[in-house]
Protein backbone atom coordinates (compact mmCIF):
# COMPACT_ATOMS: atom_id res chain seq x y z
CA UNK A 1 0.00 0.00 0.00
CA UNK A 2 1.40 3.42 -1.03
CA UNK A 3 1.42 6.23 1.37
CA UNK A 4 0.97 9.66 -0.33
CA UNK A 5 1.73 11.41 3.13
CA UNK A 6 3.40 14.05 3.76
CA UNK A 7 2.49 15.78 1.18
CA UNK A 8 3.77 19.37 1.30
CA UNK A 9 2.50 22.88 0.03
CA UNK A 10 5.55 25.73 0.00
CA UNK A 11 3.53 29.16 0.00
CA UNK A 12 5.83 32.58 -1.49
CA UNK A 13 5.78 35.46 0.28
CA UNK A 14 4.87 38.54 -1.19
CA UNK A 15 3.58 40.95 1.29
CA UNK A 16 -0.52 41.68 2.86
CA UNK A 17 -1.71 41.13 6.12
CA UNK A 18 -5.03 40.24 5.12
CA UNK A 19 -6.85 36.81 6.43
CA UNK A 20 -8.32 34.34 3.64
CA UNK A 21 -9.10 31.06 3.39
CA UNK A 22 -8.91 28.27 0.30
CA UNK A 23 -10.27 24.79 -0.66
CA UNK A 24 -8.03 23.31 -2.97
CA UNK A 25 -8.63 20.15 -5.17
CA UNK A 26 -5.25 18.70 -6.81
CA UNK A 27 -5.44 15.92 -9.16
CA UNK A 28 -2.51 14.67 -11.08
CA UNK A 29 -1.96 11.86 -13.82
CA UNK A 30 1.55 10.31 -14.33
CA UNK A 31 2.44 8.03 -17.93
CA UNK A 32 4.78 5.83 -16.25
CA UNK A 33 3.78 4.80 -12.71
CA UNK A 34 7.05 2.85 -12.30
CA UNK A 35 8.99 5.77 -10.71
CA UNK A 36 7.19 4.93 -7.55
CA UNK A 37 4.09 7.06 -7.64
CA UNK A 38 0.60 5.90 -8.42
CA UNK A 39 -0.55 6.60 -11.78
CA UNK A 40 -3.58 9.16 -10.22
CA UNK A 41 -3.40 11.27 -7.40
CA UNK A 42 -6.04 13.33 -6.17
CA UNK A 43 -5.70 15.72 -2.69
CA UNK A 44 -8.48 18.19 -1.27
CA UNK A 45 -6.82 20.76 1.22
CA UNK A 46 -8.29 23.57 3.15
CA UNK A 47 -6.00 26.28 3.34
CA UNK A 48 -2.34 24.28 3.74
CA UNK A 49 -4.24 21.30 5.67
CA UNK A 50 -4.88 17.70 3.57
CA UNK A 51 -8.29 16.93 3.97
CA UNK A 52 -8.77 14.22 1.69
CA UNK A 53 -7.15 11.83 -0.34
CA UNK A 54 -7.37 9.17 -3.12
CA UNK A 55 -4.91 7.31 -5.57
CA UNK A 56 -5.04 4.65 -8.15
CA UNK A 57 -3.42 2.16 -5.84
CA UNK A 58 -6.24 2.35 -2.79
CA UNK A 59 -8.67 3.18 -5.35
CA UNK A 60 -10.69 4.96 -2.25
CA UNK A 61 -11.29 8.96 -1.37
CA UNK A 62 -10.51 8.89 2.21
CA UNK A 63 -10.06 11.35 4.81
CA UNK A 64 -7.05 13.60 5.62
CA UNK A 65 -8.17 15.45 9.08
CA UNK A 66 -10.18 14.01 12.18
CA UNK A 67 -12.94 16.62 11.87
CA UNK A 68 -13.44 15.43 8.34
CA UNK A 69 -14.69 11.56 9.54
CA UNK A 70 -16.29 12.71 12.31
CA UNK A 71 -18.29 14.97 10.24
CA UNK A 72 -19.17 13.19 6.74
CA UNK A 73 -21.01 9.92 6.44
CA UNK A 74 -19.89 6.79 5.03
CA UNK A 75 -21.64 7.51 1.49
CA UNK A 76 -20.00 10.89 1.02
CA UNK A 77 -16.92 8.88 0.33
CA UNK A 78 -17.88 6.47 -1.08
CA UNK A 79 -20.33 8.46 -3.68
CA UNK A 80 -17.07 10.53 -4.39
CA UNK A 81 -15.34 7.57 -4.43
CA UNK A 82 -16.86 6.48 -7.80
CA UNK A 83 -16.25 9.49 -8.71
CA UNK A 84 -12.64 9.44 -8.46
CA UNK A 85 -12.59 6.82 -10.51
CA UNK A 86 -14.45 8.61 -13.26
CA UNK A 87 -11.61 10.94 -13.25
CA UNK A 88 -8.71 8.45 -13.12
CA UNK A 89 -10.12 7.34 -16.23
CA UNK A 90 -10.32 10.32 -18.04
CA UNK A 91 -7.00 11.44 -17.01
CA UNK A 92 -4.98 8.09 -18.01
CA UNK A 93 -6.94 8.90 -21.77
CA UNK A 94 -6.49 12.67 -22.18
CA UNK A 95 -2.61 12.16 -20.72
CA UNK A 96 -2.47 9.46 -23.45
CA UNK A 97 -3.90 12.25 -25.83
CA UNK A 98 -1.39 14.69 -25.32
CA UNK A 99 1.65 12.89 -25.14
CA UNK A 100 0.22 11.89 -28.66
CA UNK A 101 -0.40 15.29 -29.96
CA UNK A 102 3.27 16.99 -28.95
CA UNK A 103 4.89 13.09 -29.79
CA UNK A 104 6.36 12.50 -26.30
CA UNK A 105 6.82 9.28 -24.78
CA UNK A 106 8.28 8.49 -21.60
CA UNK A 107 7.42 10.23 -17.98
CA UNK A 108 4.99 13.03 -18.34
CA UNK A 109 2.64 14.38 -16.15
CA UNK A 110 -0.93 15.97 -16.49
CA UNK A 111 -2.37 18.30 -13.44
CA UNK A 112 -5.48 19.77 -12.54
CA UNK A 113 -6.25 22.56 -9.62
CA UNK A 114 -9.54 23.44 -8.90
CA UNK A 115 -10.70 25.54 -6.15
CA UNK A 116 -11.56 28.99 -4.44
CA UNK A 117 -10.67 31.54 -1.90
CA UNK A 118 -12.76 33.33 0.79
CA UNK A 119 -11.26 36.68 1.59
CA UNK A 120 -11.65 38.33 4.88
CA UNK A 121 -14.14 41.02 3.63
CA UNK A 122 -15.91 37.39 2.93
CA UNK A 123 -15.62 38.22 -1.12
CA UNK A 124 -14.68 35.10 -2.77
CA UNK A 125 -12.18 34.29 -6.22
CA UNK A 126 -12.70 30.82 -8.37
CA UNK A 127 -9.96 29.19 -10.08
CA UNK A 128 -9.83 26.01 -12.48
CA UNK A 129 -6.74 24.77 -14.37
CA UNK A 130 -4.87 22.31 -15.81
CA UNK A 131 -0.84 21.88 -16.44
CA UNK A 132 1.39 19.31 -18.86
CA UNK A 133 4.54 18.51 -17.32
CA UNK A 134 4.33 21.43 -15.12
CA UNK A 135 3.78 24.08 -17.77
CA UNK A 136 0.19 25.85 -18.15
CA UNK A 137 -1.84 24.22 -20.50
CA UNK A 138 -5.38 25.56 -20.54
CA UNK A 139 -7.13 27.80 -17.98
CA UNK A 140 -10.60 28.86 -17.20
CA UNK A 141 -12.14 31.79 -17.60
CA UNK A 142 -15.38 31.94 -15.40
CA UNK A 143 -16.33 35.19 -15.94
CA UNK A 144 -16.45 34.98 -19.76
CA UNK A 145 -17.10 31.28 -20.03
CA UNK A 146 -14.44 30.62 -22.18
CA UNK A 147 -10.59 28.67 -21.58
CA UNK A 148 -7.92 30.22 -21.92
CA UNK A 149 -4.80 27.84 -24.83
CA UNK A 150 -1.03 28.44 -24.39
CA UNK A 151 -0.45 26.56 -27.21
CA UNK A 152 -1.91 24.61 -30.77
CA UNK A 153 -2.50 21.38 -28.86
CA UNK A 154 -4.41 23.39 -26.11
CA UNK A 155 -6.20 25.67 -28.70
CA UNK A 156 -7.76 22.22 -29.99
CA UNK A 157 -8.74 21.24 -26.37
CA UNK A 158 -10.36 24.66 -26.02
CA UNK A 159 -12.76 24.41 -28.84
CA UNK A 160 -13.82 21.17 -28.02
CA UNK A 161 -14.80 22.42 -24.15
CA UNK A 162 -16.32 25.88 -25.31
CA UNK A 163 -18.44 23.58 -27.43
CA UNK A 164 -19.93 22.05 -23.96
CA UNK A 165 -21.97 25.11 -22.73
CA UNK A 166 -23.67 23.70 -19.99
CA UNK A 167 -20.39 22.43 -18.86
CA UNK A 168 -18.93 25.75 -18.67
CA UNK A 169 -21.93 26.87 -16.74
CA UNK A 170 -21.67 24.13 -14.74
CA UNK A 171 -18.07 25.13 -13.87
CA UNK A 172 -18.79 28.33 -13.10
CA UNK A 173 -21.50 27.52 -10.49
CA UNK A 174 -19.31 25.11 -9.15
CA UNK A 175 -16.89 27.56 -8.70
CA UNK A 176 -18.82 30.73 -7.35
CA UNK A 177 -21.03 28.53 -5.19
CA UNK A 178 -20.67 24.59 -4.66
CA UNK A 179 -16.97 25.44 -3.75
CA UNK A 180 -17.35 28.41 -1.39
CA UNK A 181 -20.38 26.67 0.84
CA UNK A 182 -18.07 23.35 1.30
CA UNK A 183 -15.21 26.03 1.90
CA UNK A 184 -17.18 27.40 4.50
CA UNK A 185 -18.62 23.88 5.79
CA UNK A 186 -15.16 22.85 6.17
CA UNK A 187 -14.04 25.68 7.90
CA UNK A 188 -16.93 25.08 10.52
CA UNK A 189 -15.74 21.25 11.36
CA UNK A 190 -12.51 22.29 11.53
CA UNK A 191 -12.29 25.57 13.15
CA UNK A 192 -10.42 24.82 16.36
CA UNK A 193 -7.55 24.44 13.88
CA UNK A 194 -8.83 26.38 10.98
CA UNK A 195 -9.60 29.56 12.36
CA UNK A 196 -7.19 29.87 15.63
CA UNK A 197 -4.75 32.11 16.07
CA UNK A 198 -1.14 31.72 17.23
CA UNK A 199 1.46 34.89 17.51
CA UNK A 200 4.64 34.38 16.22
CA UNK A 201 7.90 34.46 17.81
CA UNK A 202 10.51 36.91 16.55
CA UNK A 203 14.12 36.88 17.13
CA UNK A 204 16.76 39.50 15.33
CA UNK A 205 20.27 38.86 15.05
CA UNK A 206 23.22 40.01 12.45
CA UNK A 207 26.38 38.75 11.32
CA UNK A 208 29.18 39.98 9.21
CA UNK A 209 28.37 37.76 5.90
CA UNK A 210 32.23 39.66 4.22
CA UNK A 211 34.14 42.61 4.93
CA UNK A 212 32.18 45.69 5.77
CA UNK A 213 29.35 43.67 5.31
CA UNK A 214 26.51 43.30 7.61
CA UNK A 215 23.29 40.84 7.39
CA UNK A 216 20.39 41.73 9.59
CA UNK A 217 17.93 39.22 9.74
CA UNK A 218 14.53 38.83 11.62
CA UNK A 219 13.10 35.68 12.05
CA UNK A 220 9.53 34.43 12.52
CA UNK A 221 8.08 31.27 13.64
CA UNK A 222 5.45 29.17 15.33
CA UNK A 223 2.56 31.33 14.31
CA UNK A 224 -0.71 30.92 12.30
CA UNK A 225 -2.45 31.11 9.71
CA UNK A 226 0.39 31.89 7.31
CA UNK A 227 -0.76 35.40 6.57
CA UNK A 228 2.24 37.60 8.18
CA UNK A 229 3.72 41.23 6.95
CA UNK A 230 7.56 41.64 7.72
CA UNK A 231 9.75 44.95 6.89
CA UNK A 232 12.89 46.62 7.71
CA UNK A 233 13.29 50.16 8.01
CA UNK A 234 15.92 52.56 8.66
CA UNK A 235 15.56 55.49 11.29
CA UNK A 236 11.73 55.49 11.09
CA UNK A 237 12.18 54.64 6.84
CA UNK A 238 10.80 51.28 4.95
CA UNK A 239 13.23 49.81 2.88
CA UNK A 240 11.58 47.61 0.82
CA UNK A 241 13.89 47.53 -2.20
CA UNK A 242 17.03 46.15 -0.20
CA UNK A 243 15.15 43.67 1.77
CA UNK A 244 15.58 40.09 0.66
CA UNK A 245 12.54 37.74 2.05
CA UNK A 246 12.00 34.31 2.71
CA UNK A 247 9.10 31.95 1.59
CA UNK A 248 6.34 31.32 4.22
CA UNK A 249 6.69 27.77 4.59
CA UNK A 250 5.23 24.93 7.45
CA UNK A 251 7.14 24.38 10.45
CA UNK A 252 5.99 20.75 10.77
CA UNK A 253 4.16 21.33 13.89
CA UNK A 254 0.92 23.07 12.54
CA UNK A 255 2.56 26.96 12.42
CA UNK A 256 4.36 28.73 9.77
CA UNK A 257 8.20 29.95 9.54
CA UNK A 258 9.65 32.93 7.65
CA UNK A 259 12.33 35.63 7.25
CA UNK A 260 13.69 38.90 6.08
CA UNK A 261 17.05 40.07 6.00
CA UNK A 262 18.83 43.02 4.49
CA UNK A 263 22.53 44.06 4.15
CA UNK A 264 24.30 47.31 5.28
CA UNK A 265 27.46 48.67 5.83
CA UNK A 266 29.49 47.63 9.32
CA UNK A 267 30.58 50.77 10.01
CA UNK A 268 26.58 52.27 9.45
CA UNK A 269 25.34 54.38 12.41
CA UNK A 270 21.51 53.89 11.20
CA UNK A 271 19.26 53.06 13.47
CA UNK A 272 17.31 49.73 11.73
CA UNK A 273 14.37 48.12 12.95
CA UNK A 274 11.68 44.90 11.81
CA UNK A 275 8.52 45.35 11.95
CA UNK A 276 6.13 42.15 12.12
CA UNK A 277 2.23 42.18 11.59
CA UNK A 278 -0.06 39.42 12.67
CA UNK A 279 -3.69 39.20 12.95
CA UNK A 280 -3.33 42.69 14.73
CA UNK A 281 -0.31 41.85 16.52
CA UNK A 282 2.20 44.64 16.22
CA UNK A 283 5.81 43.32 16.58
CA UNK A 284 8.49 46.16 16.37
CA UNK A 285 12.11 44.86 16.77
CA UNK A 286 15.27 46.78 17.27
CA UNK A 287 18.60 46.09 15.87
CA UNK A 288 21.17 45.08 18.93
CA UNK A 289 24.27 46.78 18.72
CA UNK A 290 26.37 44.27 20.63
CA UNK A 291 24.90 41.01 21.50
CA UNK A 292 23.45 38.67 18.37
CA UNK A 293 20.09 38.65 19.65
CA UNK A 294 17.41 40.65 21.57
CA UNK A 295 15.06 39.49 23.99
CA UNK A 296 11.28 40.64 22.62
CA UNK A 297 9.66 42.59 25.69
CA UNK A 298 5.27 42.96 25.74
CA UNK A 299 3.55 46.23 26.02
CA UNK A 300 0.01 47.00 25.07
CA UNK A 301 -0.08 50.02 22.54
CA UNK A 302 -3.48 50.95 21.00
CA UNK A 303 -5.26 47.96 21.34
CA UNK A 304 -2.33 46.17 19.34
CA UNK A 305 0.82 44.29 21.01
CA UNK A 306 3.86 45.64 20.42
CA UNK A 307 7.02 43.33 21.06
CA UNK A 308 9.25 46.05 21.57
CA UNK A 309 12.07 48.51 20.18
CA UNK A 310 11.45 49.80 16.61
CA UNK A 311 10.00 48.48 13.71
CA UNK A 312 6.75 47.64 12.33
CA UNK A 313 6.41 45.08 9.11
CA UNK A 314 3.99 44.81 6.38
CA UNK A 315 3.70 41.23 4.70
CA UNK A 316 1.61 39.48 2.15
CA UNK A 317 0.57 35.99 1.46
CA UNK A 318 0.55 34.89 -2.30
CA UNK A 319 -0.50 31.73 -2.55
CA UNK A 320 1.32 29.83 -6.14
CA UNK A 321 -1.39 28.28 -7.45
CA UNK A 322 0.22 26.44 -10.24
CA UNK A 323 1.87 22.95 -8.92
CA UNK A 324 4.28 21.51 -9.44
CA UNK A 325 5.25 18.00 -8.39
CA UNK A 326 7.90 16.50 -7.65
CA UNK A 327 9.41 12.64 -6.21
CA UNK A 328 11.94 12.12 -3.60
CA UNK A 329 12.69 8.73 -1.78
CA UNK A 330 8.84 8.34 -2.68
CA UNK A 331 7.74 11.03 -0.95
CA UNK A 332 5.70 13.40 -3.07
CA UNK A 333 6.31 17.10 -3.10
CA UNK A 334 3.82 19.33 -4.42
CA UNK A 335 4.85 23.50 -4.70
CA UNK A 336 1.71 25.89 -5.49
CA UNK A 337 2.04 28.75 -7.94
CA UNK A 338 0.09 31.80 -7.64
CA UNK A 339 -2.75 32.28 -10.49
Amino acid sequence: MVSLLPLIIALTVEHSNARTHSLIYFRLGISDPSHGIPEFISVGYVDSHPITTYDSVTRKKEPRAPWMTENLASDHWERYTQLLRGWQQTFKMELQYLQNRYNHSGFHTYQRMIGCELQENNSTTGFLLYAYDGQDFIIFNKDTLSWTAVDHVAYTTKRAWEANLNELQYQKNWLETECVAWLKRFLEYGKDILQRTDPPLVRVNHKETSPGITTLFCRAHGFYPPEISMIWMKNGEEIAQETDHGEILPSGDGSYQTWISVEIDSGSSDIYSCHVEHCGLHLVLQVPEESDTIPLVMKAVAGSVVLAIILAVVGVLARRRRPQVSEQNGVIYILTPHL
